[in-house]
């Protein structure tokens, strides 16, 4: 029979490990995440704004208005890292780009409706239209990625002048695309979101980085209320690399519904507001 001492001397030795299960998060938590904070700032960009130009809600109405037009900064990186996530893991980029486009055309008139007064303003596009810039261009450069590289040993000048070569034509190729999306589509965040999803593309073996450094160029180019997306490193830190709740057409569809639903409401409180 062993004695007590024995047995603590047993317990003693016995290491116990505990595994820590890292928090994950699906690409679907990320899309809920980046509609939510969007739905967040169309409700100020519309009924908000509507309310503060009749004069009603004061300073206090202005201070709430800003604090959910920062909440919505954070919707557009997410969306530019799933569209660099779907292009990787897609298996036909052409029907992905094929649906962006539709659903850039579908969302226009709700776009109109919702932030143009129901005019058409060819001045100023939905989101959609950069998504879809912004694929073509990642598709490009991958292609040009792709091409035929020659092997550095045969003969170095000829490896640095093919390099060279290629970067000019990347580069070119990303300043076209961003001057389409600025001043030939007009898109939201133009340029700035061409630049914001070619950065995420490139740095993509690197998630966090690629997240951050997309942000911090929307920041120096789009205005400093950018900045305050780097909050989404976090969840992006988490994320595990799977699609999770498949509900892809809900997300399309989300965004021209949402923005009739607004501007449905916004002329009403207009309505409402002119008869009192």
């Amino acid at each position: 029979m062993a004695s007590p001492e024995n047995n603590c001397k047993h317990v003693r030795s016995i290491k116990v490990e505990y595994s820590v299960k890292k928090p994950e998060i699906a690409g679907s938590t990320l899309k809920i995440i980046a509609l939510v904070t969007m739905l967040i700032d169309h409700i100020a960009a519309t009924l908000l704004l509507e309310l503060i130009r009749d004069g009603i809600g004061g300073k206090t109405l202005i201070d709430v208005y800003w604090v959910m037009r920062s909440v919505g900064r954070m919707a557009f990186p997410i969306y530019c890292f799933l569209l660099v996530e779907g292009f990787k893991y897609t298996s036909d980029r052409t029907k992905y780009a094929l649906r962006l486009v539709c659903f850039a055309a579908i969302s226009e008139i709700p776009f109109d409706m919702a932030f143009n007064n129901g005019k058409a303003d060819m001045s100023s596009n939905n989101v959609f239209f950069t998504l879809f810039i912004g694929l073509l261009t990642i598709i490009v450069i991958d292609w040009i990625k792709g091409v035929r590289k020659i092997d550095k040993s045969h003969s170095t000048i000829k490896w640095l002048l093919a390099s060279l070569i290629k970067c000019i034509v990347m580069m070119a190729v990303i300043l076209i695309m961003m001057i389409l999306a600025e001043f030939v589509v007009c898109s939201d965040y133009g340029a700035a979101g061409i630049g914001c999803i070619v950065i995420m593309y490139l740095l993509m073996a690197d998630r966090e980085l690629a997240f951050g450094l997309g942000v911090i160029l929307l920041g120096f180019l789009a205005g400093d209320i950018e900045f305050i997306a780097l909050f989404m490193v976090i969840p992006i830190h988490f994320y595990n690399g799977k699609r999770g709740i498949p509900l892809k057409y809900f997300f399309y569809a989300f965004y021209p519904a949402h923005l009739i639903l607004l501007s449905l409401l916004t002329a009403g409180v207009k309505y409402l507001v002119s008869i009192n």
